[in-house]
């Protein structure tokens, strides 16, 4: 029990492992700590003592596992033929906590009540104030009197943890709000198109992809001699490594999904080895220790010698790393944090990405390779002929950083106005050709030139994609569109609407982060996304016969729904009800009917079903 005169604090991390390691890593000065069961067995309670600022605390350190509220329409909105789809941008949403996460809620209600201070350990993105926020409404709902405090770290070792503990801040209200604004767009937005197109395709065409009594969801969302020039060139090392990067460039070098990446560098994280994952930032604060953290892999036997040279004046290899030029203001690039010569139970993921964070880190913070670049300039009968070459001299940050080469032509050296005789002269005839589909490093690349998703929902995505069966990927990382997403493509694009098209996500997010500075507000971007939105859904939904149109030249029909056409359309007003009308429906033994649009709300089963046929 906490001694008296001491504030109890209720500390709460996004995951069970950093709840553990942030807890052993405070305990450790104070005495030990003791572990005790949750309500929910995977979310333990961890117990200790600790000074914060010279205060005497009695921490109580726990988790949650990720989002612990979701977003969702009313019940009456949430059965597909329960409402018009256009209904869906101004229906009743709320956030509350799901089934399988009541036990965390009953956890942090429990503890709360006994505490005078709340410590938020979520990750210091965006996302991770908004589960911040949703700690706070549960923890406040039963113990309104709790000073509210957040802490923000960038990797789980002893300097991190304690400066964060001891430099308490607020939370940001402004970030959270952007992620709430997101979430309904995101869901209005894609379950209203989501119904619309997948009620009007799914049982229309035979879908090859489609397996024995699968339930297909059709998704919608968010969803480069006459002179002689010799010029020295060099070749820069890559800027400090933020998530994109290390997505696209564990895709290029490792052939690892930006998926099975973020899950890998995760799990590296909270054993401690690398800082957080998730981070837009690509360049270091000039208070951090780079040489400390180069001093820690002096020993390595792979890089060690190559680090020891790094810190050597006489070899002069050092230089202070580039900027990228962005700063989420949470947290610093990816970077080593723990020397590792291979722990036990790492796959070969693991070990390759940890070598990739650490060659990357040494690399930024080396000389630039350096090469002699020579461009020649020859007339043969009046017509130009260009020939360039290079010779590296020093190869410098390349040698760590073996990803990368720096390769070139070697040619002969020319002296203005010399003449030669050519060994052979030969005319290669071509054709244009298309060019080469996108790898996921491409698709990356794309994504964040667009404004596409964050460092740390692209891979979501992506794999959204795959799921949808709207691209495929073959061995070498390369996607290709399934029949199903050309048709898709094709008949929004023959309505006049590019939704395919990146500029409404660009601009999402766009507002997104203007929520997030206070520019915007969260109901005013909400107000005006979801009115333009509105607006084209029900466009695209008068034209719905330029998807069908588009489907029959990839699909066959199926015969299943008869005039698919017409499924849906509105056949008269219901005069029973009076407040909806009646829709051409489908039973479930493949008759059709006419039926109530608001069927089940409406009390009266007089206006339910009448057949048609």
């Amino acid at each position: 029990m906490s001694g008296r005169g001491r504030i109890r604090v209720l500390n709460v991390a996004e995951k069970p492992s950093v709840a553990k390691s942030v807890a052993e890593i405070l305990s450790r000065s104070g005495g030990g700590m003791r572990s005790r069961q949750g309500r929910s067995r995977f979310n333990r309670i961890f117990e200790f003592e600790y000074c914060i600022g010279g205060q005497p605390c009695h921490m109580l350190m726990t988790s949650v596992t990720g989002h612990l509220m979701e977003l969702e329409f009313d019940d009456r909105f949430r059965k597909w033929h329960s409402c018009d789809p256009a209904d869906l941008y101004h229906a009743p949403v709320r956030k509350h906590v799901p089934q399988d996460k009541l036990d965390i809620k009953r956890t942090l209600e429990e503890e709360a009540r006994m505490c005078q201070w709340l410590v938020l350990w979520l990750d210091c993105d965006r996302e991770g104030e908004n589960i911040a926020f949703e700690v706070v409404e549960v923890c406040m709902a039963v113990n309104g009197h709790l000073n509210i405090w957040r802490a923000r770290f960038s990797a789980l070792i002893d300097r991190e943890i304690h400066g964060s503990v001891q430099n308490l801040v607020r939370p940001n209200r402004l970030f959270a709000d952007a992620v709430d604004a997101r979430q309904e767009i995101d869901l209005r937005i894609g379950a209203s198109f989501t119904r619309f197109q997948t009620m009007l395709l799914r049982d229309a065409f035979v879908l090859d992809f489609v397996r024995d009594n699968e339930n297909v969801v059709l998704s919608y969302g968010p969803c480069q001699v006459v002179d002689v020039k010799n010029k020295e060139k060099l070749k820069y090392p890559p800027y400090p490594l933020s998530t994109l990067e290390l997505q696209k460039r564990a895709s290029r070098y490792f052939r690892m999904s930006s998926e099975h990446t973020m899950k890998v560098a995760e799990e590296l994280y909270q054993a401690g080895f690398i800082s957080y994952p998730r981070t837009e930032t690509d360049g270091f604060s000039v208070n951090t220790d780079l040489q400390a953290i180069v001093r820690e892999h002096f020993t390595h036997p792979a890089w060690g010698s190559y680090a020891q040279r790094l810190l050597d004046p006489d070899e002069r290899l050092w230089r202070n790393p580039s900027n990228g030029g962005h700063d989420d203001k949470a947290h610093p690039p990816i970077h080593p944090t723990k020397l590792s010569t291979g722990e036990a139970g790492w796959t070969e993921d693991h070990k390759r990405l940890y070598e990739f964070v650490v060659r990357h880190f040494l690399a930024c913070v080396s000389q630039p390779a350096v090469g002699a670049g020579t461009t020649v300039e020859i007339d043969i009968a009046g017509e130009k002929f260009f020939a360039s070459g290079l010779v590296i001299i020093a190869k410098n940050y390349l040698d760590v950083y073996r990803f990368e080469s720096w390769d070139g032509a070697v040619i002969p050296t020319y002296a203005l106005e010399q003449q030669f005789l050519p060994t052979t002269l030969t005319l290669d005839s071509g054709v244009t050709r298309p060019p080469p589909l996108l790898s996921e490093s491409d698709l990356l690349s794309c994504m964040d030139k667009a404004g596409i998703g964050t460092d740390a929902t692209m891979h979501d995505h992506i794999k959204k994609l795959l799921d949808r069966h709207y691209a495929t990927k073959d061995a070498n990382t390369r996607f290709s569109p399934t029949k199903l997403g050309e048709a898709l493509v094709m008949g929004y694009d023959d309505m006049g609407y590019e939704l395919w098209k990146p500029y409404l996500r660009a601009m999402m997010e766009c507002d997104m982060k203007e929520v997030s500075v206070g520019s915007k507000s969260k109901s005013e971007v909400l107000d005006s996304c979801l009115q333009q939105m509105k607006a084209c859904f029900m466009d695209a939904r008068q034209k719905k016969v330029k998807l069908l149109e588009a489907m029959e030249l990839f699909f066959e029909r199926s015969g299943r729904t008869g005039d698919a056409q017409s499924l849906g359309a509105t056949v008269r007003p219901c005069s029973i009800c009076n407040e909806s009308n009646m829709l051409l429906k489908r039973r479930p033994n493949g008759e059709f009917m006419v039926g109530c649009q608001r069927f089940p709300l409406v009390s009266s089963t007089l206006c339910v079903f009448f057949n048609a046929y």
